[in-house]
């Protein structure tokens, strides 16, 4: 059977009412076409209708608002969107010369009898509530709560000290394990940036750290041999990995002395196992950065879950009272996630985390092709799933498909935080416990296969990289658009209005929300006209109209 064609004429035009069924199959859907064009312009695919407010006139227009997806299975402009600001952030903080942050302003008069008179507030609620005296406390806490908006808006930020005292904390030793080995701890300088070497090279770093092995796995990241490769290892290191991370950072300020500063992405590896690229302000060297990667572990003091002590028939049950879960042949409470973990009881940790053998580490100069190869490398993932990043696509193989089925099994079963409901599966009530607990299931990415316990943030950044936010950093490139139209003299064709605005979102079956399509052509329109707008500006200016087209499409969100 020969495959059925479209019969256009010499203008490339259709007849429809001419055309079979299977031909008019192969005719492109007018949401298709949007979707396209859309994606050409930059424009989200799944705008959100929400309703604007004017504050100002009382005019309210429902308009299109980006969907802000970070996948580009789900929205590949706004995907790219948010990748090209991570790339900003990443490049503005890495070889800095300069501290990014300003000493902090001293403390006005104002401030500190804001400060005197809460902890008068402070000295009172601690006498009422030894005397018993309930509604006085009830009356200085809400006194409390205006004093700290009040001071909130004098210009302090932040912790206050809270009113009531916070839970003793489970107190464990700090000592190193004997197995793994010393570092040094030098006072740590008041310096973000590196050293310079040479009079006039000042390099930075760009470090790569991985877990241990769990068995040989092949080219494609599956296991060689599944039945003796180390799941249940590799599925509670991927759930602590990120305390792992944080504590090889404490570690390295603690031994290269001053405050090391880093923009960082966690990625799956082929084998389903994440690790961490960063990219580090200023040099360390190699042989410490190893030494340090090698030094980190991270201990856990949860209570044993090896084996499964209640499925089936004999899952927990909830009673009345303040038993909580039961056990349903024994009917005597389960022991709390606290009093399986007290110090007394556990003196021994469940699970060490430790990186493996192999550390990446590599000096990179400011301003070369290879800081900006490199900046691409580090964000050449994050518009990906976890599961696509680590190759699990259509046509992955039946190995690896197996080796992830395997994985994503030992993470259903693994209790990714004290309040996992995967607890009651070993005879422990986790924190927080209560009706709607569901023994054995919990609602965290970690469980979840698309994610292979990976379920925190996958952008890493420390404090004080840039001292922008990526909202700082969209305000300034919207800025730099404002200011070079006004420069080149050119009034945009579209309203700029600044608001104030209040926003409401709109429900299913609104009378006066267009359709889909409608709030998508609308987009492109205005898409459109910003680009025009920008280019000609740019040729007023005397630069071609495609040198920079990431300003426009920032501005466009």
């Amino acid at each position: 059977m020969s495959t059925p064609t479209v019969p256009t004429d010499s203008a490339g035009r259709v007849d429809q009412d001419s055309l079979t069924r299977a031909q008019k199959a192969l005719l492109a859907l007018s949401d298709d076409v949007a979707q396209r064009l859309a994606e050409d312009n930059g424009v989200c695919v799944r705008p959100l209708a929400m309703r604007r407010i004017d504050m100002t006139t009382g005019g309210v227009d429902v308009v299109a608002t980006p969907c802000k997806s970070t996948r580009e299975d789900q929205c590949r402009p706004c995907a790219e969107k948010a990748r090209r600001e991570r790339m900003v952030q990443a490049r503005e903080g890495w070889h800095l010369e300069h501290e990014p942050f300003d000493k902090p302003a001293d403390p006005t008069e104002h401030q500190k009898r804001l400060l005197a008179y809460r902890a008068d507030l402070h000295a009172a609620y601690t006498t009422a509530r030894a005397d018993g005296l309930d509604e006085d406390c009830e009356e200085i806490r809400e006194a409390v709560a205006e004093l700290d908006q009040e001071i909130r808006a004098a210009g302090v930020r932040g912790r206050l000290a809270p009113l009531d005292p916070l839970p003793k904390a489970v107190r464990r030793t700090t000592r190193r394990r004997q197995d793994a080995p010393d570092l040094p701890r030098r006072p740590v300088e008041n310096r973000t940036v590196g050293e310079v070497f040479g009079g006039k090279y000042r390099p930075s770093t760009f470090l790569t750290l991985t877990l241990d092995s769990y068995g040989r796995v092949d080219g494609d990241g599956a296991a060689l041999d599944p039945d003796s490769y180390d799941y249940r290892r590799a599925a509670r290191d991927a759930i602590h990995f990120p305390r792992l991370v944080d504590r090889f950072w404490q570690n390295t300020r603690r031994c290269v002395g001053w405050e090391v500063q880093y923009f960082g992405t966690v990625e799956p590896q082929k084998r389903g196992a994440p690790h961490f690229h960063a990219a580090i302000r200023g040099t360390i060297p190699r042989s410490e950065l190893r030494a340090i990667a090698a030094a980190t572990y991270h201990q856990v003091f949860w209570p044993a879950h090896d084996e499964i002590t209640h499925d089936g028939d004999r899952l927990p049950r909830w009673a009345d009272g303040d038993k909580g879960f039961i056990d349903p042949h024994t009917r005597e409470p389960l022991p709390t996630f606290d009093e399986a973990t007290d110090p007394d009881v556990l003196t021994e940790p469940t699970h060490v985390v430790t990186f493996g053998a192999q550390v990446h580490v590599k000096g990179i100069l400011g301003g070369t092709e290879e800081a900006g190869r490199h900046v691409g490398y580090l964000t050449k993932y994050l518009t990906k799933s976890i599961t696509q990043a680590a190759g699990l696509t259509t046509d992955a193989s039946a190995r690896l498909r197996e080796h992830h089925r395997r994985l994503t099994a030992e993470l259903a079963i693994t209790p990714c935080s004290p309040r996992c409901g995967i607890w009651l599966l070993y005879g422990v009530q986790p924190k927080g416990a209560r009706l709607s607990t569901k023994p054995g299931q919990c609602k965290s990415k970690a469980h979840k296969p698309e994610h292979l316990g990976i379920a925190g943030r996958r952008v890493l950044v420390s404090r004080k990289w840039s001292n922008k936010s990526l909202k700082d950093h969209r305000a300034e490139r919207a800025e730099f658009v404002r200011q070079l139209l006004d420069r080149a003299g050119v009034k945009p064709s579209y309203p700029v209005d600044d608001g104030p605005f209040a926003w409401e979102r709109t429900a299913p079956g609104d009378t006066d929300v267009p359709p889909r399509q409608v709030l998508l052509l609308h987009a492109i329109n205005q898409r459109q006209r910003w680009r025009a707008d920008y280019d000609a500006a740019l040729m007023a200016a005397g630069d071609p109209p495609d040198v920079e087209r990431s300003a426009t499409d920032d501005l466009a969100a």
